[in-house]
């Protein structure tokens, strides 16, 4: 056998075992990154993974700490984007329950987790209020909540809202909030009909109710959004209120600015 033939052979003697190691190497990263591994999970809906340029959500829930061993609670999860996530993460070791307030979209988000039993069977589905006890007292890690804080204040429930989710949670657990950002020098009447909500606001309804805050972070900002719009946030995608109109223009500009704000439960 000539040296370029051994030469051959023997760089192909070394090159087998590397394929294992790289494999392990890439085992080992999916173990290590677990909110990485339930955002790529195949049971996500095409249209929302779309969506994941505007909501970060491997950023957002590492902001918030998130852990698949936790007990978590999402606030109004309504659609399931969010839960298409966190059920999966939370799936071997830890508690995933969704308070979803009563009315039509508690019927369509049952339908949306009866549709996928094998990915969300074990998500605890709570009416909120009605049945918030089913929720024991200070028993919850982290709770989440996406988009909905400007909803509470339109219809007057915030304070208690916030005194529910501060009795939910453990001594020392974290309150996770992402809403649409009204700059601080507009007009506060906007808070009631844009769905925008100024970052002073939301920190004094948290802290009127006990929390400490924790820190923010911009990784859901868009300075794209002026946040002045006629028909309020829902004139962006993805309700794009005008329909046709200007379409071009406001999928240009994204979903909403939005603040991204961290609380704690103070420690007994």
């Amino acid at each position: 056998m000539n040296r370029l033939a051994r030469a051959a052979l023997l760089l192909t003697g070394l090159s087998l075992p590397l394929l294992p190691l790289a494999a392990q190497h890439a085992h080992h990263h999916q173990a290590a990154d677990p909110i990485a591994a339930a955002i790529a999970a195949p049971s996500r809906t095409p249209a929302n993974v779309a969506r994941d340029a505007y909501r970060h959500p491997a950023e957002t829930l590492a902001f918030f700490g998130v852990q698949p061993n936790q007990t978590v609670v999402e606030y109004a999860p309504s659609g399931g984007w969010y839960t298409e996530i966190l059920a999966p993460l939370l799936h071997e070791k830890g508690t995933f329950y969704a308070l979803q307030p009563t009315g039509r979209s508690l019927d369509g988000y049952k339908a949306f987790l009866a549709a996928k039993p094998d990915v969300y069977g074990k998500v605890k589905v709570v009416p909120f209020p009605d049945q918030t006890g089913l929720i024991p007292a200070g028993s919850v890690d982290t709770l989440l909540t996406f988009r909905n804080v400007h909803n509470m204040v339109m219809g007057g429930t915030e304070a208690a809202t916030f005194k529910a989710f501060y009795d939910l949670l453990k001594p020392g657990g974290t309150l996770g909030i992402v809403d649409h950002r009204l700059p601080e020098g507009r007009d506060t009447a906007r808070e009631k009909t844009s769905g925008y909500l100024k970052v002073s606001t939301v920190r004094r309804l948290a802290e009127a109710a006990g929390f400490e805050y924790a820190g923010s972070s911009e990784i859901n900002a868009n300075p794209k959004d002026s946040a002045d719009w006629e028909k309020g946030v829902w004139t962006l995608p993805p309700t794009l209120r005008h329909g046709e109109v200007d379409k071009a223009k406001y999928l240009a500009i994204g979903e909403s600015d939005r603040m991204t704000l961290r609380f704690r439960k103070p420690a007994k």
